[in-house]
């Protein structure tokens, strides 16, 4: 990456080669990121910037949260939805048919098509993936509710706070823990673009590099909570989901790729 001004200008303008997408590479040839490669004639790689570990169930038996008793449950991320399902699995709770859920995204909604029934359950989510539109969704259907909100040690506040605002009757059960990844030799080989999906993705690059400088690399974030901590990192954002004509990190870069093109 650039190390002064002069480079740094020069670097805004180039054309984008190589992209770095912060997760695990998808499993086989079908996924959009592949189409959106032979579109551009871009290099993608991915790494996973965080390492999601599960909170053994004898552990989760000692926060004294009973599942079954609980009638809706809020997801915000897919290691929300895989690990509730998991830690139910293994105390063999069964999660009843009833049970309503609300998602920050639809793409977080859609997800949940692996574990149950899409359509024979009550599935709720917001409008453009902020937590206002979360809320807005849950105070719509929060009268007589109980609810879950699985999360990691490090869970939004904001979440918390508006149910407590609203008088709703709520557990957050730790499921999982974030662990920052090495990713030393990862950031070495230089990216025209870094794409994040978590917070946590964010906080794992200021770990492994305390003393980061953008330096023209162009910056990508899914979800708001994750473009909140681009912004805290005081990184300069330049491809936003998901949002109106970019519902996914896919549909960003190609709007973002394609108006780089006509430069």
């Amino acid at each position: 990456m650039a190390t002064s001004s002069a480079k740094n200008s020069e670097s805004i303008d180039k054309a984008v080669k190589k992209v770095l997408i912060t997760q695990v590479k998808p499993e086989g040839e079908k996924s959009p990121y592949f189409d959106l490669a032979k579109k551009f004639g871009i290099e993608l790689h991915f790494h996973p910037f965080i390492v999601v570990e599960g909170i053994p169930s004898k552990d989760f038996r000692k926060q004294k949260v009973d599942i079954a008793s609980y009638t809706a449950v809020i997801f915000t991320s897919r290691n929300s939805i895989d690990h509730f399902f998991r830690i139910c699995d293994e105390m063999k709770v069964s999660v009843s048919q009833d049970t309503k859920y609300f998602c920050i995204t639809e793409a977080v909604a859609l997800y949940l098509q692996k574990f149950i029934l899409y359509r024979k359950r009550k599935v709720f989510y917001g409008a453009d993936g902020s937590n206002k539109s979360l809320f807005d969704v849950i105070n719509k259907h929060k009268d007589n509710e109980k609810f879950l909100y699985p999360c990691s040690e490090s869970f939004d506040n904001e979440i918390t706070t508006w149910l407590k605002a609203h008088n709703c009757e709520f557990a957050t059960p730790v499921l999982y823990k974030i662990i920052s990844n090495d990713i030393k030799e990862v950031i070495a080989k230089k990216f025209d673009v870094i794409c994040f999906f978590t917070p946590g993705g964010v906080k794992s690059l200021l770990e492994n590099f305390p003393k980061f400088k953008q330096n023209g690399t162009k910056i990508g974030a899914f979800g708001i909570n994750t473009l909140k901590a681009v912004e805290d990192a005081g990184l300069l954002l330049d491809i936003k989901a998901p949002q109106p004509k970019a519902p996914s990190m896919v549909s960003a870069l190609d709007l973002f790729l394609s108006s780089q093109k006509k430069k």
